[in-house]
């Protein structure tokens, strides 16, 4: 048996002061990109939005999965790119974009508003779109909950 040598004390606390500070630097960093998210995650309302696409002034995209989109419906307007594929989606040539997409590729200097069920999606979508450089990026946070809700509403209403 190899006999085991302790670690004075001073070096066992340097130690744990340096764990310790890594840790908070993790939590430091964790609190500000949660500062910075919310920060560049500006919301769009229901009625904004509505007022937006009749303007034809931005770009709607809808995260969700695609099965989503057949089964439940979608916001008028919008364009389907998964939440995995935006990324890719928003660097591609603009020809292979049309292509796919069937829409002419957004500008960094364009307008997009990002959707999805209930804006947990969206919200990572602008957070992917802004890295890359489309700082006008914005998420429908209601998603198509809410709009199917006010869309209803407002039918019954005969609006």
């Amino acid at each position: 048996m190899v006999p085991q040598r302790l670690l004075p004390w001073s070096t066992c606390r340097t130690i744990f002061e340096s764990a310790e500070a890594a840790l908070w630097g993790l939590k430091s960093i964790k609190r500000s990109c949660h500062n910075f998210c919310t920060a560049i995650c500006q919301d769009v309302t229901y009625m904004e939005l509505k007022n937006l696409l009749k303007s034809k002034k931005i770009m709607l995209i809808d995260v969700r999965e695609p099965w989503e989109i057949h089964e439940y419906g979608k916001i008028p307007g919008s364009i389907n790119i998964p939440l995995d594929d935006v990324g890719d989606a928003l660097q591609m040539n603009p020809k292979d974009f049309k292509e796919k997409y069937k829409e002419i590729k957004p500008s960094k200097s364009d307008n997009l508003v990002f959707s999805c069920l209930a804006g947990v999606r969206s919200k990572k979508a602008v957070v992917t779109a802004i890295s890359l450089g489309f700082n006008s990026a914005q998420h429908y946070a209601g998603g198509w909950k809410e709009w199917a809700t006010y869309e209803l509403s407002e039918k019954k209403q005969g609006n």
